[in-house]
């Protein structure tokens, strides 16, 4: 097998173009992640069980369909209901939704881990509600979850490929994309695979920092 640079050259501009996308998918759809799954958690630690009952069986249902089904549901269902996104939006909210009953479960396992006595000494203070979950329980609950959040984000990466089945053209959409046009897939692929791995890494390396920073 002979590598063709030549091939990878002109294979640069698309790929430039994919990782663009791919990048903007994954920051967005973590940030929809990450926040939903915050109020996800939140919602299910109220006392009124008609708030706790349908946020669980949303969440659960969700968790148990395939990313696929929901990028179909989103893409061709919903705009005969009269709501129509785009598609990198449609991508976009199906990832960000998909994994915020994951990351859910990672905030509320965050939240119980946070000592009683903390909990205590808010009450003994006085302090609202409000003000003990935004300065005592939710810091010291996210220094404890960064590790697994961070692992959900790599997550997220590896399926941004599924976004190519309503049209997003993200890396391996380009790769593909290249290789039909020009009937080479070896450099294509392989230079989506070091990207992949790439960017995994500096994912990973990013968040050992932080969790160092956040546990001094």
């Amino acid at each position: 097998m002979n590598w063709d640079w030549d091939a990878v050259r002109d294979f640069m501009p698309l790929f430039l173009d994919g990782l663009a996308v791919t990048l903007q998918a994954l920051a967005l759809g973590s940030l929809i992640s990450f926040t939903l799954g915050l109020v996800w958690a939140l919602l299910m630690r109220t006392p009124t069980r008609w708030v706790r009952w349908p946020v669980g069986i949303v969440t659960e249902f969700v968790r148990d369909t395939p990313l696929l089904v929901q990028l179909f549901f989103l893409f061709y269902v919903l705009p005969e209901w009269g709501l129509t996104l785009s598609a990198m939006s449609t991508g976009v909210v199906a990832i960000g939704l998909h994994y915020s009953t994951y990351t859910m479960q990672v905030y509320r396992a965050g939240i119980e881990a946070v000592p009683a006595g903390q909990w205590e000494a808010a009450t003994a203070l006085n302090l609202p509600r409000a003000r003990t979950w935004r300065a005592v329980i939710l810091p010291q609950a996210v220094r404890r979850v960064v590790p697994a959040l961070g692992n959900y984000v790599i997550a997220m990466l590896k399926d941004t490929p599924m976004l190519m089945a309503i049209t997003v053209l993200e890396m391996l959409g380009r790769a593909r994309l290249f290789s039909q046009q020009h009937f080479q897939f070896t450099e294509p692929l392989t230079v989506i695979g070091v990207a992949f791995v790439v960017i995994s890494s500096l994912a990973s390396l990013l968040l050992r920092t932080l969790e160092r920073r956040l546990v001094r």
